[in-house]
C-alpha cells in the first residue's frame, strides 16, 4: 500500500494504540489479531471512543471513510509504518539483543546517554514484533538517540526486527541457554542472536562486542568492530574492582565506576553501557553519576531487606545460563547462613529435565545451607539430599512455611516469570513479627 496517507494520519494522531482498553481520544488504532482474538471487532468501538483513524484488515466490516484504512495485514502495516517513520527522522539507533541482561543493559545505556542526550528507549520488555514497531513510532524529532531492545525465541526473528529497525549500532549481551525449545540448541541461539550482526555487517553499520567473549569475536571476525574487554586489543579496557556493600564496581578506561547493582554478571553489562557512553562522548563525571544513581527494579537483581534478612529478588526470568550466573554470584556473598529459592526454568524443550538436574547438582557444591525448589520440573529431579526441599507449586511452599525455621542472613529468589516468585516478598513481609 501507499504508506504516505497513513503516515499523515499518524503524524496528526495523539499516539498509536492497539488496545481499546488503553485508547485515548485522537489515537490511531491498529486492529491486530492473534490466535485467540480479532482486533477488527473493536475498530468501530475505537472510532466511537474518539480514535482519529483505524487500520483494519477485514473487508467485511461495515466501516468506511477517510479515517478507515483497510490493509492486507494490520501487523505488517504497523511494522512498515514504523520503518517509514524511523527513516524519515533518521535518528541514530542502538539495537541490542542477547540471552541474558538485555533489559538491564538497555536501562544502563539509557541512563548514561541521557546524561547528555534526549533518549528514547524500549519501555519494559516491549521487544518483540509488536513492541519494537510501537517503540519506533514513539520517536519524536527532539530525540537524539534511540535504544531498541530485541527479543526472540525462534530463528529469523532478530533478522526481521533488524530490518524493521534499521539500527546504526548493535550489541549482543551474550549467547546462553535460553528459549532452547524454539532455538533447538545453543548453536541455534548463537546463530539467531548473530542475525543482528549479519544485518549490521550487510549495511556497513557499527558493532560493539564484548571482546572477552570468544564466540562474539568469532561471529564478527573479519569485520570492523569496536570491542571492550581485558585484552590489549580492546578499544575500551576495563578491570574488575572489589565489590563493595552497595554493589559491583569496575575500572573503565582508568576510572573507577561504582554502582548499586548486585551480581558479578552485571560487570560486563556496565562495561557495555560505559562503552556506548564513551562512543557518544559522555563525560566521565556524567557517566559515573548516571551509573551510580541507577537502581535495579522490576524483579531484576533487586536487594530487599526484610527485618534482619536480605533478599535478592531475580525473578523476572530464568534459563540455565542466568541461573548459574546468579548462583555463582550468590556463592561469593560473605553472609553466613544462605538459602536459595529456585523456580522452574521455562521453554527448554527436550533439554528441560537434564538442565534442572544440572542446576541442583551444581547447588550442592556451593556454600548454601538450604535449597528450596518450586515447580514441577525441579520437583521431578532426583536429588536425594537433606539440604533440598521441593514443592510443586508456590502455594504449597507458602502453606508449609514456618517462620521459626527461617533464620537466614541472605536469600536468593530466582526463577522464570511464570512462577511469580516475586509474590514471596510480600509473603515474607507478612510473616515477620
Amino acid at each position: 500500500m501507499n504508506i504516505a496517507p497513513l503516515y499523515t494520519s499518524f503524524l496528526n494522531a495523539t499516539k498509536v494504540c492497539t488496545d481499546t482498553r488503553k485508547l485515548e481520544q485522537g489515537d490511531l488504532f491498529f486492529a491486530l489479531s492473534g490466535p485467540n482474538f480479532d482486533g477488527n471487532k473493536f475498530a468501530q468501538q475505537a472510532l466511537n471512543m474518539g480514535a482519529s483513524a483505524v487500520v483494519i484488515d477485514k473487508l467485511n466490516l461495515d466501516l468506511e471513510g477517510e479515517n478507515v484504512f483497510v490493509v492486507k495485514n494490520s501487523l505488517e502495516t504497523l511494522q512498515a509504518l514504523a520503518t517509514y517513520h524511523r527513516q524519515k527522522l533518521n535518528t541514530p539507533l542502538i539495537a541490542l539483543t542477547g540471552s541474558n541482561g538485555k533489559t538491564t543493559t538497555k536501562e544502563l545505556i539509557r541512563e548514561i546517554l541521557a546524561a547528555k542526550y534526549k533518549v528514547l528507549a524500549t519501555e519494559g520488555n516491549l521487544n518483540n514484533h509488536i513492541g519494537v514497531p510501537l517503540t519506533l513510532l514513539k520517536l519524536k524529532p527532539h530525540h537524539q538517540i534511540g535504544i531498541i531492545e530485541m527479543g526472540a525465541n525462534h530463528p529469523g526473528e532478530i533478522a526481521q526486527l533488524s530490518e524493521i529497525t534499521k539500527p546504526n549500532w548493535g550489541y549482543v549481551t551474550n549467547f546462553g541457554k535460553a528459549h532452547l525449545e524454539g532455538f533447538g540448541s545453543l548453536q541455534g541461539v548463537i546463530q539467531s542472536k548473530s542475525e543482528l550482526y549479519k544485518y549490521l555487517i550487510s549495511q556497513k553499520q557499527n558493532i560493539l562486542i564484548n571482546g572477552d567473549d570468544l564466540e562474539q569475536v568469532k561471529q564478527t571476525q573479519g569485520h570492523k568492530i569496536t570491542r571492550f574487554g581485558h585484552t590489549q586489543e580492546a578499544d575500551f579496557h576495563w578491570e574488575i574492582l572489589n565489590t563493595d556493600e552497595e554493589g559491583v564496581r569496575i575500572q573503565f578506561q582508568g576510572n573507577s565506576y561504582p554502582s548499586k547493582l548486585y551480581g558479578a554478571y552485571n560487570r560486563s553489562n556496565i562495561a557495555a553501557a560505559l562503552s556506548f557512553g564513551a562512543l557518544f562522548n559522555v563525560s566521565v563525571e556524567a557517566a559515573q553519576k548516571a551509573l551510580y544513581n541507577y537502581v535495579s527494579k522490576n524483579n531484576r537483581s533487586q536487594k530487599i531487606k526484610i527485618h534482619q534478612t536480605e533478599y535478592i529478588l531475580d525473578a523476572y526470568n530464568a534459563n540455565p545460563t542466568s541461573m548459574l550466573a546468579a548462583l555463582e554470584a550468590f556463592d561469593q556473598e560473605k553472609k553466613l547462613k544462605k538459602v536459595v529459592v529456585l523456580g522452574d526454568m521455562m521453554e527448554l524443550g527436550s533439554t528441560s529435565a537434564i538442565e534442572h538436574q544440572n542446576i541442583l547438582d551444581h547447588c550442592l557444591g556451593l556454600s548454601i545451607e538450604r535449597i528450596i525448589t518450586i515447580g514441577k520440573q525441579f520437583y521431578a529431579s532426583s536429588n536425594p539430599n537433606e539440604k533440598i526441599d521441593k514443592y510443586e507449586t508456590l502455594s504449597a511452599f507458602m502453606e508449609s512455611f514456618e517462620l521459626v525455621n527461617w533464620e537466614f542472613d541472605q536469600v536468593l529468589i530466582k526463577g522464570s516469570r511464570a512462577l511469580e516468585l516475586e509474590k514471596l516478598i510480600s509473603f515474607f513481609k507478612s510473616q515477620q513479627n
